[in-house]
Protein backbone atom coordinates (compact mmCIF):
# COMPACT_ATOMS: atom_id res chain seq x y z
CA UNK A 1 0.00 0.00 0.00
CA UNK A 2 -0.06 2.41 -1.57
CA UNK A 3 -1.89 2.54 -5.06
CA UNK A 4 -0.75 5.31 -6.99
CA UNK A 5 -2.45 5.50 -10.55
CA UNK A 6 -1.52 8.26 -13.08
CA UNK A 7 -3.87 9.05 -15.98
CA UNK A 8 -2.43 11.83 -18.92
CA UNK A 9 -3.75 12.62 -22.59
CA UNK A 10 -1.63 11.95 -25.35
CA UNK A 11 -1.70 15.20 -26.32
CA UNK A 12 1.35 15.90 -23.95
CA UNK A 13 4.36 14.32 -25.62
CA UNK A 14 6.99 15.87 -22.88
CA UNK A 15 5.67 13.71 -19.88
CA UNK A 16 7.91 11.00 -19.43
CA UNK A 17 6.03 8.20 -17.54
CA UNK A 18 8.57 6.61 -16.19
CA UNK A 19 10.52 9.46 -14.33
CA UNK A 20 6.78 10.85 -12.95
CA UNK A 21 6.20 7.21 -11.75
CA UNK A 22 9.41 7.15 -10.10
CA UNK A 23 9.44 11.13 -8.96
CA UNK A 24 5.87 10.29 -7.44
CA UNK A 25 7.43 7.14 -5.51
CA UNK A 26 10.11 9.00 -3.96
CA UNK A 27 7.75 11.53 -2.69
CA UNK A 28 5.49 9.26 -1.02
CA UNK A 29 8.34 7.29 0.52
CA UNK A 30 9.51 10.86 1.37
CA UNK A 31 6.03 11.87 2.83
CA UNK A 32 7.45 8.91 6.08
CA UNK A 33 3.85 7.36 5.92
CA UNK A 34 4.78 4.00 4.45
CA UNK A 35 6.32 1.32 6.10
CA UNK A 36 8.34 0.34 2.84
CA UNK A 37 9.50 1.54 -0.37
CA UNK A 38 8.07 -1.47 -1.97
CA UNK A 39 5.10 -1.21 -0.36
CA UNK A 40 4.29 1.32 -2.81
CA UNK A 41 2.82 0.30 -6.19
CA UNK A 42 2.48 3.36 -9.61
CA UNK A 43 1.27 2.71 -13.16
CA UNK A 44 0.52 5.31 -15.95
CA UNK A 45 -1.59 5.05 -18.81
CA UNK A 46 -1.69 6.83 -21.34
CA UNK A 47 -5.24 8.11 -22.50
CA UNK A 48 -5.78 8.32 -26.04
CA UNK A 49 -9.39 8.84 -26.57
CA UNK A 50 -11.13 11.75 -24.13
CA UNK A 51 -12.67 15.25 -23.88
CA UNK A 52 -12.28 17.84 -21.62
CA UNK A 53 -15.47 19.98 -21.71
CA UNK A 54 -17.47 21.04 -24.56
CA UNK A 55 -15.48 23.15 -26.77
CA UNK A 56 -13.26 22.33 -29.38
CA UNK A 57 -9.66 23.76 -28.21
CA UNK A 58 -6.84 21.60 -27.41
CA UNK A 59 -7.24 20.49 -24.06
CA UNK A 60 -5.20 17.66 -21.64
CA UNK A 61 -5.25 16.92 -18.22
CA UNK A 62 -3.07 14.80 -15.63
CA UNK A 63 -4.71 13.01 -12.90
CA UNK A 64 -3.11 11.09 -10.40
CA UNK A 65 -5.04 9.01 -7.77
CA UNK A 66 -4.02 7.95 -4.69
CA UNK A 67 -5.42 4.75 -2.85
CA UNK A 68 -4.48 4.50 0.55
CA UNK A 69 -5.61 2.30 3.64
CA UNK A 70 -8.27 3.50 5.62
CA UNK A 71 -7.18 6.15 8.93
CA UNK A 72 -5.17 8.75 8.13
CA UNK A 73 -6.35 11.91 8.92
CA UNK A 74 -7.39 14.80 6.56
CA UNK A 75 -4.57 17.36 7.29
CA UNK A 76 -2.11 14.01 5.76
CA UNK A 77 -3.89 13.30 2.48
CA UNK A 78 -4.30 17.05 2.16
CA UNK A 79 -0.51 17.37 2.74
CA UNK A 80 0.05 13.92 0.43
CA UNK A 81 -2.05 15.52 -2.39
CA UNK A 82 0.07 18.93 -2.29
CA UNK A 83 3.29 16.89 -2.84
CA UNK A 84 2.05 15.15 -5.62
CA UNK A 85 0.72 17.60 -7.29
CA UNK A 86 4.08 20.18 -6.90
CA UNK A 87 5.36 16.65 -8.22
CA UNK A 88 2.89 16.89 -11.02
CA UNK A 89 3.41 20.73 -11.78
CA UNK A 90 7.22 20.36 -12.43
CA UNK A 91 7.26 17.09 -14.69
CA UNK A 92 7.73 18.23 -17.87
CA UNK A 93 7.45 22.10 -20.20
CA UNK A 94 3.87 21.90 -20.60
CA UNK A 95 2.68 22.58 -24.42
CA UNK A 96 2.03 26.43 -25.20
CA UNK A 97 -1.45 26.80 -26.29
CA UNK A 98 -3.19 23.90 -24.89
CA UNK A 99 -5.23 23.85 -21.02
CA UNK A 100 -3.60 21.31 -19.45
CA UNK A 101 -5.59 20.55 -16.19
CA UNK A 102 -3.45 18.72 -13.23
CA UNK A 103 -5.28 17.08 -10.36
CA UNK A 104 -4.35 14.13 -7.23
CA UNK A 105 -7.07 12.72 -5.61
CA UNK A 106 -6.63 10.94 -2.42
CA UNK A 107 -8.96 8.03 -1.95
CA UNK A 108 -9.26 5.37 1.26
CA UNK A 109 -9.49 1.88 0.84
CA UNK A 110 -11.12 -0.11 3.48
CA UNK A 111 -8.84 -1.22 6.17
CA UNK A 112 -10.71 -4.11 6.92
CA UNK A 113 -11.78 -5.70 3.82
CA UNK A 114 -8.07 -5.24 1.89
CA UNK A 115 -6.63 -8.21 1.21
CA UNK A 116 -2.80 -8.36 0.28
CA UNK A 117 0.20 -11.48 -0.43
CA UNK A 118 3.75 -11.33 -1.22
CA UNK A 119 5.11 -14.50 -3.54
CA UNK A 120 8.48 -15.34 -4.13
CA UNK A 121 9.95 -13.30 -2.00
Amino acid sequence: MPHLHLEYTANLPELNADVALIRLNNTLVGSGQFGAEFDIKSRAVKVETFKVGTVLAERAFVHVKLALLSGRSSQIKQQLSESLLAVVKDLCEWPVGIEVQLCVEILDIDRESYSKTAIGV
